[in-house]
């Protein structure tokens, strides 16, 4: 069993030391531990190409075109059973190099569109790499100066969606400038590390029960609000309904003994975007789009219009 702490913080900062105090207490449970501390690597912005996803569908595998230090990230985290990130806050929410890790996993290494390109590799088409399709688990922590930190939970469990790993922990640490003197800080970052060794051993035993959603039963963080994902973040719309900004489930917002629930009918779980059943759809729905729009894209009116925004104005850059 291996477990990997990753730190996007400052190098030999309070990130750094909380992912380190948790790889201390996933080696108690007798994890093999490995550190990265993302801000030292080269990793470039996606931009938007969709040469991975069409390589998914053509049978050529998942390469991303740029050239980086992405894929060694990549394979780290999948040579691991278990991960342990530790994200600064910056405005509410996870760094834009964490941002940058969530778009580059983006369609490549979502498990949906990996089990399609399995099916197709069966078909004579290039093997996806087996670890790319294993159930994992993960745990985060969101280190913020202040207590703005009301987005974060929400990017980390976006980024769990993804690749359908299953969450552990999922917690926030306001007010952490002096974090590596907060005992009761380090005490639950420790926790982090033995409660996600533990998942990740009863995931090898074969004894874990992996639910539908992005949440374990040894989930450990406050149950949130919506029943599925646990999510405390919503979109409210003016006709009553809301929308879960996790899962995307909709339903509506109830009070009940002063306690907020979201409710939604439970014939819709299967849209749910954590799902398998709702990756599917969603790989569907833009399958149908990229054929629907594909005359337009290649239409004269398209090719006239490209032109003229091309020509209105150039890009400024720097130098010029």
């Amino acid at each position: 069993m291996k477990i990997l702490g990753i730190s996007y913080g400052t190098l030999n900062g309070g990130n750094d030391a909380m992912v380190k105090e948790a790889l201390m207490g996933a080696q108690e449970e007798g994890a093999e531990i490995e550190f990265i501390n993302a801000t030292t690597l080269d990793i470039l912005h996606c931009t938007g190409c969709k040469a991975c996803v069409m390589g998914l569908f053509g049978g050529k595998g998942n390469a991303c075109v740029l050239k980086d230090d992405m894929q060694w990230l990549i394979d780290k985290m999948y040579d691991a059973d278990g991960l342990v990130f530790s994200v600064p806050i910056f405005e509410k929410c996870a760094t834009g190099l964490f941002h940058t890790t969530m778009d580059r996993f983006g369609p490549r290494m979502d498990r949906g569109n990996l089990m399609i390109a399995q099916k197709i590799a069966e078909q004579g088409g290039k093997p996806i790499d087996p670890r790319y399709l294993k159930d994992m688990v993960v745990s985060y922590m969101g280190v913020g100066g202040s207590d703005w930190s009301t987005r974060i939970e929400a990017d980390f469990n976006t980024q769990a969606m993804t690749p359908k790993w299953t969450v552990i922990h999922n917690e926030i640490y306001p007010w952490s400038l002096g974090i590596m003197v907060n005992d009761e800080y380090l005490a639950r970052a420790h926790q982090t590390g033995v409660d996600t060794a533990k998942a990740a051993k009863k995931l090898l035993d074969g004894t874990a029960n992996i639910p539908v959603g992005i949440m374990g039963e040894d989930y450990k963080s406050a149950p949130g609000v919506c029943p599925h994902c646990h999510s405390r973040n919503f979109f409210l719309q003016e006709d009553g309904k809301a929308v879960c900004c996790v899962c995307g489930l909709e339903g509506k917002i109830e009070v009940e003994d002063g306690k907020y629930r979201f409710v939604y009918p439970e014939e819709s779980l299967p849209h749910a975007h954590d799902t398998i059943t709702g990756k599917f759809i969603h790989g569907d729905d833009i399958q149908n789009n990229e054929k629907s729009s594909r005359s337009k894209l290649a239409s004269p009116q398209m090719k006239e219009r490209k032109k003229k925004y091309m020509e209105f104005i150039k890009t400024s850059k720097p130098g010029e």
